[in-house]
């Protein structure tokens, strides 16, 4: 046990302090949920449901990011690809708190409501869905700069850190914004649905197996 902390860098263990203890628990938490839960609830009052499932789309991929994350941490047993540390209302994972899943349950929504409504629109030379997309990825990626200077933020690995933010941008963001598209651009409810309960699957596969079964998150 000494050795196995001892292998693991600083941020890290101060992470692994914060992963589901119930007395950081602030009450604001749930002023957010009810945020969330309000933005849900008007898009489904206006029939929206291209745009609730484009919401979910962005939370299931950032759930599945999140996951593969902690089991860096755990095939490594150093670091993660990034983990949070700071004040939260609850840290479920290494490298997720309770304040950035509300962020990314809405995230869906905003980038659903600047699609254009022509998909064959082009933005700067490129589909619309894609280059709204990579605008939304990069202002992501700029934040993440600002925590970790902040010191609430930290990557470990070279390749997953400056000056290689590119590689962030494409498979920390983009990826969840392209899947909303496809998801909200589906031709009909079913596929929609199907296209979005895939990965909602794979996450609750993967939570169970590596979470439940193997203690590894």
């Amino acid at each position: 046990m000494i050795a196995e902390l001892a292998a693991r860098t600083d941020f890290t263990r101060e992470a692994e302090r914060l992963v589901r203890d119930p007395t950081l628990f602030k009450w604001y938490a749930v002023a957010l949920l009810a945020f969330v839960v309000y933005a849900y609830a008007n898009e489904i009052e206006r029939g929206r449901f291209d745009i609730v499932a484009a919401g979910l789309a962005i939370w299931f991929a950032d759930w599945f990011n999140e996951i593969v994350n902690a089991l860096v941490l755990e095939a490594t047993d150093r670091a993660p690809l990034w983990a949070t540390t700071g004040p939260t209302a609850y840290q479920p994972l290494v490298g997720l708190n309770v304040e950035i899943s509300f962020m990314f349950a809405l995230a869906g929504i905003v980038y659903a409501k600047l699609l254009p409504a022509d998909r064959a629109k082009r933005i700067l030379g490129m589909p619309n869905r894609l280059a709204i997309a990579l605008g939304l990825s990069i202002f992501s990626v700029a934040v993440e700069l600002f925590l970790n200077h902040a010191g609430v933020f930290h990557w470990e690995y070279w390749w997953w850190n400056t000056p290689f933010v590119p590689l962030i941008v494409v498979f920390g963001y983009l990826w969840f914004y392209m899947y909303a598209a496809w998801v909200f651009d589906a031709p009909t409810p079913r596929s929609r649905w199907r296209r979005l309960g895939a990965l909602a699957g794979i996450d609750v596969a993967m939570a169970l197996v590596f979470g439940v079964w193997l203690g590894w998150l």
